[in-house]
């Protein structure tokens, strides 16, 4: 939906242009609209195995050294993630409670486009502590099956 929103305001801005008039704060529409697209697919890159990771050295790794290697940075990186959802929730709170707005053409309230951008982090956060919850229980993360497909379309 956002990458359409994005569509949407690139083609108005094209055919404003054509007929003589412009569309305020269209960059900062589509910046919001990009942002918003980007936090949300975070969660779902992480679980479709698509965030960049170096398992050509990790694949060769013994399973239990694997797992403990795992488990390591799903741990950093639930705290590493939570720290960010924290933040990114906290500056939403504080861009509401100082009724901070955007410097272009048409002011907006900042936490509106913030809101994607926490839920975003929160929705990753989630899927990091799912995987983590995972591991813990003896199952595989839901990542490496995607990342052992692509192992066995490159043999």
């Amino acid at each position: 939906m956002c990458i359409i929103l994005i569509m949407l305001i690139i083609l108005a801005q094209i055919v404003g242009r054509y007929f003589g008039f412009i569309v305020p704060s269209a960059e900062d529409f589509s910046g919001y609209a990009l942002a918003a697209a980007t936090f949300f697919g975070l969660a779902y890159t992480f679980r479709e195995g698509g965030h960049i990771r170096v398992i050509l050295v990790i694949q060769r790794w013994p399973l239990r050294l694997r797992y403990y290697q795992e488990l390591t940075v799903l741990c950093l990186a639930l705290g590493l993630v939570s720290f960010m959802t924290f933040y990114c929730g906290h500056m939403v709170w504080e861009s509401y409670i100082f009724e901070e707005v955007s410097y272009g053409y048409v002011p907006v309230p900042l936490w509106i486009p913030q809101v994607p951008v926490a839920l975003g982090m929160l929705a990753l956060n989630l899927a990091v502590l799912d995987d983590l919850i995972s591991m813990l229980r003896g199952h595989a993360p839901s990542y490496r099956a995607h990342e052992d497909e692509l192992n066995l379309e490159e043999v």
